[in-house]
């Protein structure tokens, strides 16, 4: 059986192990990226696609004559039509929970750098401020803990999970807020309550209509003006006009994000040319360990064999016909 990855080059800078795909199914053509007028001559032949963001749609998938399965290089699989997979009986699988260890370790590096201001510091032992300083230590930037401070998480799944168990480690307070505009059930707080008592929130939920700008200027104004927002998520979550507007009138104290709406963004992107010193950005990279990378690849190809052995597999879709 023959497979296709159509952008590899969105999970590996050639320090990837391929040996659990190539166990699983051969042979492969890897390609580092695939326009939109390369999709369909790429596929034509392939049983098996792999698609990190490459798009499908329904006119590839029906073009794709010898396809079996398509798997989703991600959790995420808004790129595949999944109705045109169904109707061609086509199984559609994601990866799940691969990058839970990566994305932790990002969101507490976020906080742990706005609260120590690790970039201010950095930037004034560059630029003499440290060698001219009176004493041995200059105080010329605020620094807090984490311990003791409420952290508020929105999306309690797996990801959310994991970020309060680290939290605890830190010594600080858990509020787990319940879905926004929904009463609270045990164990949850209501989500105006988790915006206006956390000292930090960050995000683990999903991009669906209903959590598109899920935090806007309503949410900024319940904020304390010392809380600080962490989003790891997905762009879509936080109207970033409303972000900056809040950030530059002092309305929360800090920001750090490693999404945006728009990915890869322009250059001319208003996130991109803030001046703030309150805000940090990463390029999407929470995920990105060399770790995470490597369970990816092992899950797609623990998929691609339990699929050909008509075991489980993380399947999305159901075929309408049997």
């Amino acid at each position: 059986m023959s497979a296709v990855f159509l952008d590899f080059g969105s999970v590996t800078r050639g320090d990837m192990d391929c040996a659990a795909l190539e166990r699983a199914i051969s042979p492969w053509r890897y390609y580092i990226a695939s326009s939109e007028q390369e999709v369909l001559e790429r596929i034509s032949l392939a049983e098996v696609i792999v698609s990190n963001k490459v798009f499908l749609n329904r006119e590839a998938i029906l073009a794709a004559q010898r396809l079996k399965l398509i798997c989703v290089a991600a959790t995420g699989y808004n790129n595949i039509d999944l109705v045109a997979a169904a109707e061609r009986n086509v199984p559609v699988c994601n990866v799940r929970n691969y990058a839970t260890p990566s994305v932790v370790q990002h969101v507490f590096m976020l906080m742990l750098n706005l609260t120590r201001r690790f970039l201010e510091y950095q930037e004034l032992v560059k630029r003499g401020g440290w060698q001219a300083s009176t004493f041995f230590c200059p105080l010329d930037f605020g620094i807090q803990e984490l311990s003791g401070k409420t952290l508020g998480i929105i999306g309690f799944g797996v990801l959310g999970q994991a970020v309060a168990d680290v939290a605890q480690a830190f010594g600080m307070q858990l509020l787990i807020a319940e879905r926004k505009g929904r009463p609270a059930r045990a164990g949850r707080i209501a989500f105006d309550d988790v915006m206006r008592q956390a000292d930090f929130i960050s995000l683990h939920c999903p991009l669906m209509p209903e959590t598109c700008d899920l935090i806007s200027t309503r949410e900024f104004e319940l904020m304390k003006p010392s809380a600080v927002l962490i989003n790891t998520a997905r762009g879509g979550l936080v109207n970033e006009t409303d972000l900056l507007h809040s950030l530059a009138t002092g309305r929360i104290a800090g920001a750090a994000i490693d999404v945006l709406q728009e990915e890869p963004p322009k250059q001319d992107n208003l996130i991109l040319q803030h001046q703030l010193t309150n805000l940090i950005v990463t390029p999407h990279i929470a995920w990105a360990s060399r770790e995470s990378r490597q369970r990816l690849l092992d899950q797609l190809a623990n998929n691609i064999e339990n699929f050909l052995q008509q075991r489980p597999f993380n399947q999305i879709t159901v075929a309408l016909h049997q």
